[in-house]
Formats: structure tokens, sequence, C-alpha cells
């Protein structure tokens, strides 16, 4: 009788073993799998592109705004077939620069508010890369906004801001707000993110400088604002900026400099003001000539190799595949592949080339 309960009792003691070391198992399995997936999310790329779309425009008639060129009917015969191949052709874009992976950050501009990017994001092919958004409502009178596309696994968005631009000259055009996103990314760092579109060149250059150097002093106010109140400051404003990284509003009052510059964490550098001197790089073509409009500006902490987010090779890119290119017939070698040619819809892509850059986390 002894012998069988003194059994009983070292049977029930090896299945209570049995069943920690299953739990501790299980616990180990799902910890694995966790850092597995942490691994993978930290060597997954961490890409930033920025696009000028040209015009994204939905078909639907907004009365508060001056959208009516891009409706059915009207002088550049906008279509609902017409607008969807457009998001396509976005879509095909954002996917072709992401590679094997979606880009992290996608920056947009010349896109009509939050019902083009809904359609984008949620209705598109698009969909399938599962972005979240933010735009801006701005006061310009087409209606034309910027927007940031983001991966939320990659960057957790803590804070939306908007600023929008006061002209010194109270009877010019209202432009677009500045986005500003501030997010957490999977290393903890912070990563304030600004998307902008400065007002337009349409009154000739030295006629709308002046607009534009506004523009740089209210992107300059907050930066600083971040300089003076972050311990560790990294940022990334991507935009069309409508001046070269050499013009007045970005070299002397933005106060970007040059990657050949001696590099300080709280100052800022264009990613592309040391390649000016290439006559062959731009990301716009006009009257046969490229243009530097689309840019990467960034705080010195990402240039710098001790920090714990890095801007991969210090390098940004623009994007030139051979689908987004046509020959350029007149003026020798290639130029954007738009989607019209002054009235004339040839169902092409953009008339700026889209800019990328990779982050090190």
């Amino acid at each position: 009788m002894y012998k069988n309960r003194t059994s009983i009792s070292f049977l029930r003691l090896n299945h209570i073993i049995m069943c920690k070391l299953s739990v501790i198992k299980f616990s180990l399995f799902v910890l694995l799998i966790i850092l597995s997936a942490s691994k993978v999310f930290a060597q997954q790329p961490f890409r930033i592109m920025f696009y000028n779309v040209e015009n994204l425009f939905d078909v639907r008639n907004d009365s508060l705004k001056n959208d009516e060129e891009f409706l059915p009917g009207e002088s550049m015969n906008w279509s609902n077939w017409k607008y969807w191949e457009k998001l396509k052709n976005i879509t095909r874009v954002v996917t072709s620069i992401g590679e094997m992976h979606s880009p992290a950050l996608v920056g947009l501009c010349e896109i009509e508010g939050d019902s083009a990017i809904y359609d984008l994001t949620k209705r598109s092919p698009l969909r399938a890369q599962g972005y979240s958004y933010i735009t801006t409502d701005s006061p310009d009178e087409r209606g034309i906004d910027v927007a940031l596309l983001y991966q939320r696994h990659q960057f957790k968005l803590l804070e939306k801001h908007e600023y929008q631009i006061h002209f010194e000259n109270k009877n010019a055009r209202p432009s677009r707000n500045i986005l500003h996103a501030v997010g957490r990314l999977i290393n903890s760092d912070t990563l304030d993110v600004f998307v902008c579109h400065f007002p337009s060149r349409r009154d000739g250059k030295r006629e709308s400088e002046h607009l534009r150097i506004d523009a740089a002093k209210l992107l300059k106010s907050k930066t600083d604002s971040l300089f003076a109140t972050r311990k560790t400051t990294n940022i990334v404003i991507m935009g069309d900026f409508n001046d070269h990284p050499n013009d007045k509003s970005l070299a002397k009052t933005l106060q970007a400099k040059s990657l050949k510059d001696d590099l300080d964490a709280k100052s800022l550098y264009n990613m592309f003001l040391h390649k000016m001197k290439n006559a062959d790089f731009g990301s716009y073509k006009y009257q046969g000539r490229w243009e530097v409009l689309d840019q990467f500006i960034v705080s010195g902490t990402l240039l710098i190799d001790s920090t714990k987010t890095q801007i991969s090779n210090n390098e940004a890119c623009v994007y030139q595949a051979d689908f987004l290119l046509l020959d350029d017939d007149i003026n020798g070698g290639s130029k954007p592949f738009r989607t019209y040619q002054g009235p004339r819809y040839i169902g092409g892509f953009s008339d700026h080339l889209p800019v990328f850059m990779d982050l090190k986390l």
C-alpha cells in the first residue's frame, strides 16, 4: 500500500514537472516569435520618399475651392477612369521605390485633400500596403494639400500639426500649409517630419521669391524651437520647395548647409546642395534644364555616426526608373513622363520625379 502511494505521488510530481516544462517551453517559443518579429522590423529598411504627384484631383466638385478645371467635361477633361488610373500609377511608383518593402514614410504634394488620399490608401491597389495617413487642410484656392503616408509598425504617430504661412504681402494668394508629424521609431528615437509645398513660381521666380522666403521663415522658427527643446533632435524635412538648394529661401533663410560643411547636431543640411554642379541632376525639367526642386533637408544628428538613427551612407537619391521617363526629343536626354502635356492627357505619372533616402535604425 505504501509503495503504491509513493508511486502515485511520484507520478503526480512527474506530471507537474512535465506541465511546468511545457509552460516554460511554450513561453520560450512565444518569446522567440516576439524577438524574431522585432528583428524583422528592425532589419526592414526604413525608406522615406517624397513625390509631387502632379494634380491629384478627385472628380467631385468642391464648391469652396477652384477645382473646376479638373472636373468631368471641363478644360482638362478629367474623368473617373483617368482618376483611378492616376491612383494606380502612384501605387506603381510607391511599390517600385519600396522594392521588396513598402516605404516607411511617403510624403506627397499636389493632392486634393483627404478625399484623394483616402481613395489612394483605402480603395486603390495601394490599400494592400496598409498605410495610415494624415493630410493638411490648407487655404490654397485650388484645394491643394500635402500628405504623409506611414507604416504604423515603423512610425508610431504621436502628434500632428499644420502651420499656415502668413505672408508679409497681405494681397498674396494663400498657399499650402506645412505638415508636421512627430513619431516614435522602433529604436525609441523620436522623429520630426515636415512635408512642404512652398509657393510656386507662377508669377516669375524673382517676383515670387519673397513668398518662399516667408515660408522658409516659418519652417525655420519651428525647427529652431525643436533644437531648443529636444535633447536629441531628429528632423526630416521633405518637399517641393519651388527653389533650388542654393536659392535664398533655403540656403540663407532656412540656413540649410551642404553635406560638405562641418557637421553640427543643431544645424540643418540639404541632402542635394552638394550636387548642384551636376547639370544632369534634378527631379523636374524646365525648358530643357533639370531643376532640383524636390529635396530632403535633415538635422545634423542624422548624419553623425555615433547616433542611433542615421541616414544610410549619408545619401539621398532621385528615382529615375525608366518607366517614369520619356525621350526629350526637343532638348535631348530624357524628361518626366507626366500625366498631362499642357491640356493634352498623355497618361503618364507626374511632371516631377520622386526622391528617396534610407534611415539606419
